[in-house]
């Protein structure tokens, strides 16, 4: 392993100490615990939004806390839950009477300890709603997306929800736009190299010289095909392949673009990959309304990508083109 570290068990607080050192007015942390993060701009009568995972993935989960997105994250360590006293305190943080909505990745131990922090916020009279993302069309077949992890697709959902409480719609509306991206969005994942967690110091997991794996998760859970390492062109056409049939998108679609870099890939390979999407969705018929290209949901230092379409109505492209401002992203209103 080598990485610009201190002690590996302090990875997770220096890394946060560093954002917030270089934002300060953006974000803070509360109670003296780096890992309750939330946002130093308030906006007094909205609903909150709150997300929370593992590091090692930035800008998820942390990155996306700012204006026009998201309120608060409660941060674990490294692909690690956050405890539900975590949630909690930032829950009430950002809780302004309008109530809370919580947002994460379909995950056993985030399920759990969001639950938990969902009903220590009922005996403080808080009231909160939960929006649980499954984009990734890997890890369950089609019928059983309940099943499904919630992968880089979710950048999209905190975009649409966040872009709803700005305009300080009331917690009820602001869950169902957040649940509509959320049943739009689909998303496939590919892995050339493993990742390694600070703390372990070795690979979790091992993909051989030569090889690729179609389909696997941003933790390393198997994908669903593992072979030689295959070009760009015929790669992308295996992702995008399960990825309209599943929802299914048909001709005259229209759809926004995510093409997500996994930590270790260069941004010149990102976009080789999007013009092979743009070409599928062209002969397709499918228009795009617009495309993300970069890092946005990460896996430490793995080289891979994955690649997301949202289906889009009228509503939707609306809070998608409202503009966004958080520390790791930012944008303009399209």
């Amino acid at each position: 392993m080598k990485r610009f570290l201190n002690k590996p068990e302090n990875y997770v607080d220096e890394m946060i100490e560093g954002i917030v050192a270089a934002h300060p007015k953006d974000v803070k942390y509360i109670n003296g615990d780096l890992r309750c993060f939330v946002t130093a701009r308030e906006k007094p009568g909205k609903v909150g939004i709150a997300t929370g995972g593992g590091s090692g993935h930035l800008p998820l989960f942390l990155g996306y806390v700012g204006d026009g997105m998201l309120d608060g994250c409660a941060v674990g360590g490294v692909f690690q839950s956050p405890s539900a006293d975590q949630m909690f305190e930032v829950t009430k943080a950002i809780d302004d009477g309008a109530g809370v909505l919580y947002i994460y990745g379909n995950y056993g131990g985030d399920i759990m300890n969001f639950d938990m922090a969902s009903e220590m916020a009922e005996m403080e009279d808080i009231t909160v709603l939960q929006t649980v993302a499954g984009d990734d069309v890997a890890s369950s077949i089609k019928g059983e997306e309940s099943k499904r992890r919630g992968v880089a697709g979710i950048f999209f959902v905190y975009k649409i929800a966040g872009a709803c409480a700005a305009t300080m719609k009331p917690l009820e509306e602001v869950k169902r736009l957040a649940d509509k991206a959320c049943a739009n969005v689909r998303t496939m994942g590919v892995a050339l190299t493993p990742c390694i967690v600070p703390e372990i110091g070795k690979p979790t997991f091992t993909i051989e010289d030569g090889q690729m794996e179609i389909g696997m998760g941003i933790h390393g859970e198997p994908g669903i095909n593992k072979g030689p390492l295959q070009s760009a062109d015929e790669v992308v056409n295996q992702m995008l392949g399960h990825i309209l049939a599943d929802l299914p998108f048909e001709k005259g679609d229209e759809v926004a673009v995510l093409v997500n870099g996994l930590g270790g890939t260069p941004k010149e390979d990102l976009y080789v990959m999007h013009r092979k999407v743009s070409q599928i969705l062209n002969g397709a018929g499918i228009r795009v309304f617009h495309v993300y290209v970069g890092e946005y949901a990460t896996a430490m230092e793995m080289a891979g990508a994955s690649i997301s379409l949202l289906k889009l109505d009228e509503e939707l492209k609306t809070y998608l083109a409202m503009s966004a401002n958080t520390p790791l992203f930012s944008q303009v209103q399209l």
